[in-house]
């Protein structure tokens, strides 16, 4: 005999499994069909849902919201035992899911991981559909859709449910109805659930019909977001996951978005949820510097999200690498594992182009990662340096998820440096800085480059807006500083020059020569002889495509090398 039932489902290109409400908007999958949930007169099957106990260590209804966040890790923990026990392959029990039994076959019967799983059961009373958690195993020699006295079903749920909306809305519904049944008088459903998914599973069921949930607790809507990613609800899916964005996020919370399991995290439903986790984390870190004890305990997922910012406040990205370096020695003690994560992970957050050459050297010499990708990654931050390409490269579609070509908001600018050891010992150090850059200097501020080093001894440039040497106009002045204090003494021949319009080649501005001390600086305090106003006017000379270049060429004198 025809099967009836399959003649209602054969017009499946049509089905709006996950329909988007702005881009779906008055679509049969966005209708409220409230009034028809667990009503006899509108339904076509009924649904016996057995509730078993929780497993030790599992969340029990009314835990406050902080206690979700360890009961998600257990749950995650939980998941990877029972799969530790479960060699079926991830991507084989999502294929076989509702359509096959014999995924593993044991004495007991078939095992499942945390996915629900449908199965065909024949009885010579009825025929029904069983659909079993992973850890509810059916009793041998027992039928579990019709044991509802065993010792193990706390209690027992029935309620009646319509295969066209509950298909409309899920792919596992939809697989379930479509393939599971041999004939059209198969109406009986038994769902197997632990306790703690018993109010999650309700909401989700009365959230396919009405497209709303009455929960709005943090933790009731990451139950109903479990439910939702296992029995395959995308529009569910993402209406929790709008309602956890809009509420106030917590660095705890956002974590927990973060450390979901991963087949909610690949799901493009969440997708809005962990970007707004992501972007919280990193704005409340923006500035490392102030939070180094803090961002040095976040787990893994909580580093990616702040050091991955464009907006990272911190000296250098040679800091970057020694902070990510430090953090994986205390959070992966074991050589192997460390070298693992720094190698597969960690060291997409380190942008190697904006380190020194002085760091990128010994961090050739770093063993803790592997030496071919750290010797890849030096080449390539070492080509992008000497490299015209550099807009191009930074903007190129294969950097841009990790922006590896990407200037940070670096507390101390980033300089390029040529040094040379003969005929003598000298350097041409080069810094950019752009208008806004300059422009925030009014009136007394100023700008610090990152160190760079000549015969041993670092130096530093920096920028200020100063009054003039009459107090009489602010001004733009150019300064050269040296890091180390002591008794050492350095004699320098210095220049400091600038690209100016139309040419566009560095012009001399300033130079002299000076006999440094530890802490010392020396410098022009106006630069370019003008008022601030002429300096930052708009068709100012000396800013191009709205950047000012700057060159400092710095010689030691011969045998003028002094330490005491």
């Amino acid at each position: 005999m025809k099967n009836q039932n399959s003649e209602l489902f054969d017009q499946r290109p049509i089905m709006d499994f996950d329909f988007s409400p702005s881009s779906h908007r008055g679509s049969a999958s966005d209708a409220n069909f409230a009034f028809a949930f667990n009503d006899s007169n509108f339904s076509d099957r009924t649904l016996r849902i057995e509730i078993l106990p929780d497993l030790p260590g599992s969340k029990t209804g009314g835990e406050s919201f902080s206690s979700v966040v360890d009961w998600a890790r257990k749950r995650k923990r939980r998941r990877e035992e029972i799969n530790k026990d479960n060699p079926v392959d991830e991507l084989m029990r999502r294929e076989e899911q509702g359509l096959n039994c014999n995924v593993l076959d044991t004495e007991d019967g078939p095992v499942y991981d945390e996915e629900a799983v449908a199965m065909v059961e024949e009885t010579p009373s009825r025929t029904g559909i069983m659909i079993n958690d992973p850890v509810a195993e059916a009793t041998e020699g027992n039928d579990p859709s019709l044991n509802t006295n065993s010792s193990n079903v706390l209690h027992v749920k029935t309620i009646h449910i319509s295969s066209p909306i509950l298909a409309a809305k899920s792919p596992f519904f939809y697989k379930l109805f479509s393939n599971g049944m041999s004939e059209s008088d198969q109406r009986h459903v038994t769902l197997r659930i632990h306790a703690s998914e018993e109010a999650a599973l309700m909401d989700l069921l009365n959230f396919m019909y009405s497209n709303t949930l009455s929960t709005t607790t943090p933790s009731g809507l990451l139950d109903v977001l479990m439910a939702a990613d296992k029995f395959e609800v995308a529009s569910c899916m993402r209406y929790c996951s709008r309602v956890l964005r809009d509420l106030p996020m917590t660095c705890e919370s956002a974590l927990l978005y973060l450390d979901l399991p991963s087949s909610v995290l690949i799901a493009a439903a969440v997708q809005s949820l962990t970007d707004a986790a992501k972007k919280f984390l990193a704005g409340r870190f923006k500035d490392i510097t102030k939070h180094q004890e803090e961002v040095m305990n976040l787990p893994l997922a909580g580093i990616e999200a702040v050091l991955s910012s464009d907006s990272l406040q911190i000296t250098s990205e040679d800091a970057v690498y020694d902070f990510l370096l430090k953090w994986a020695r205390i959070h992966y003690p074991n050589l192997v594992d460390r070298r693992e994560i720094l190698s597969s992970r960690i060291y997409r957050l380190i942008r190697f182009p904006f380190m020194s050459c002085r760091k990128l050297k010994k961090v050739l010499n770093c063993t803790e990662f592997y030496p071919d990708l750290i010797s890849k990654l030096v080449l390539e931050a070492l080509f992008f340096k000497a490299s015209y390409r550099q807009r191009s490269m930074a903007v190129d579609e294969a950097n841009v998820m990790y922006h590896r070509f990407l200037e940070r908001a670096y507390k101390y600018r980033p300089v390029k440096v040529l040094e040379f050891e003969s005929p003598r010992q000298q350097c041409i150090v080069y810094l950019d800085l752009k208008r806004e850059e300059c422009s925030n200097l009014f009136p007394a501020g100023r700008v610090y480059s990152q160190a760079f080093h000549l015969g041993g001894q670092g130096f530093f440039l920096s920028a200020h807006c100063n009054m003039d040497q009459q107090n009489s106009f602010h001004c733009f002045g150019l300064f050269l500083g040296m890091q180390e204090k002591g008794s050492v003494s350095f004699a320098v021949e210095y220049e400091f020059a600038a690209r100016t319009k139309p040419g566009e080649e560095y012009v001399g501005k300033y130079k002299g020569n000076y006999k440094f001390t530890g802490g010392k600086a020396v410098g022009y305090r106006n630069l370019f002889s003008i008022p601030w106003p002429a300096f930052i006017a708009d068709d100012s000379i000396y800013f191009i495509n709205g950047v000012l270049h700057l060159r400092a060429e710095l010689t030691i004198r011969p045998n003028d090398l002094l330490g005491d």
